[in-house]
């Protein structure tokens, strides 16, 4: 019993999950994540901007992104689609670009459920190298999806 324990605490400390419930269809939250158009309205956190996302929504199609602060300091990130299973499911690479080089690559599954006229989404991203790291990325996608909210508020 002691192994199985340490071994959930050592995946909890590595692994990100935030379960959000969004007031939209789950075909509009799929569109949010599958459409660079929508996309640039909700990434980055508070006070963020994204001026630039290409995606090649399809299995083995890349993505990439710039999140702006409002310092006017920009972040780029990347990553390549893995599964895709519209309007359920997905799964991708996340890597942060850094002065050109390739930072290391975490993997992203989100997963939407129908509840009744709303969506659960079941966000998980791992494997962090750490607890810092991994409570860093809680707070930035914590924001995003406070303006993913927002956004889908004003699409319905």
């Amino acid at each position: 019993m002691t192994a199985t324990a340490s071994a959930t605490t050592a995946t909890a400390q590595h692994e990100l999950v935030i379960t959000r419930t969004f007031d939209a269809p789950r075909a509009l939250v799929f569109r949010a994540w599958a459409k660079a158009e929508h996309m640039v309205r909700w990434l980055g956190p508070k006070n963020f901007t994204a001026p630039s996302c290409t995606l090649d929504f399809r299995p083995g199609g890349a993505y990439r992104a710039c999140i702006c602060a409002p310092d006017g300091k920009e972040y780029w990130m990347r990553g390549t689609y893995r599964e895709i299973v519209e309007p359920q499911r997905l799964v991708f690479t996340f890597a942060w670009e850094e002065e050109g080089e390739r930072g290391r690559e975490t993997i992203i599954s989100i997963t939407l459920a129908e509840d009744g006229t709303r969506t659960r989404m079941t966000f998980r991203q791992a494997f962090f190298e750490s607890v810092t790291e991994r409570d860093s990325h809680n707070e930035g996608w914590s924001e995003c999806f406070d303006r993913l909210v927002q956004y889908l508020a004003g699409e319905r």
